[in-house]
């Protein structure tokens, strides 16, 4: 090859890294404890390429994901299955998700499955991801996968007896 000719392909092989380079950032994560559960693995292996138009992004531990750059979404399976809460319960498709709003300020919503084993949890900045998309996209995968404890959200009105009216 001439000189000329492989001082161009080495430019343009340059000035093509930083681009590529810029595609493939991996996602800084941590494992759940039971993120070596079948159940989470058969999860993750058929994780959406989108959701609510963020695209999937590499993650650096086992039984997770991501969406957005930066990250919008982040999801992690293998959690400890909640208890009792008396965080809102939402239903959606199948799915109990228990949502907490308390770093709401901050753009942010936490969604963990409720009566699910092993639970995952999602992290997402609403400004950019709907709780909705995210429930919609993962509901049919953990309704799959993950099997189901028995629980099932309930408002208080559900399991406390109405006052009576006394005389």
């Amino acid at each position: 090859m001439p000189r000329s000719s492989r001082l161009l392909a080495l430019l343009a092989a340059a000035a093509l890294l930083p681009g590529l380079a810029a595609c493939s950032t991996t996602v800084a994560m941590q494992p759940a404890k039971d993120a070596n559960d079948p159940a989470c693995a058969e999860i993750t292996s058929r994780l959406p390429q989108t959701i609510s138009g963020q695209n999937r992004r590499w993650t650096d531990a086992q039984s997770t994901g991501a969406w957005g750059d930066p990250a919008a979404i982040l999801m992690t399976c293998g959690l400890e299955t909640p208890g009792p809460s008396t965080l809102p319960c939402r239903p959606f498709n199948g799915v109990d998700w228990l949502v907490d709003e308390s770093q709401a300020a901050d753009n942010r919503y936490t969604l963990t499955t409720f009566g699910r084993s092993p639970a995952v949890q999602v992290y997402l900045d609403y400004k950019e991801a709907s709780s909705a998309d995210v429930a919609q996209a993962l509901g049919p995968l953990i309704s799959q996968y993950l099997p189901s404890t028995g629980a099932v959200c309930t408002s208080a009105s559900d399991v406390a007896p109405s006052p009576s009216p006394t005389p």
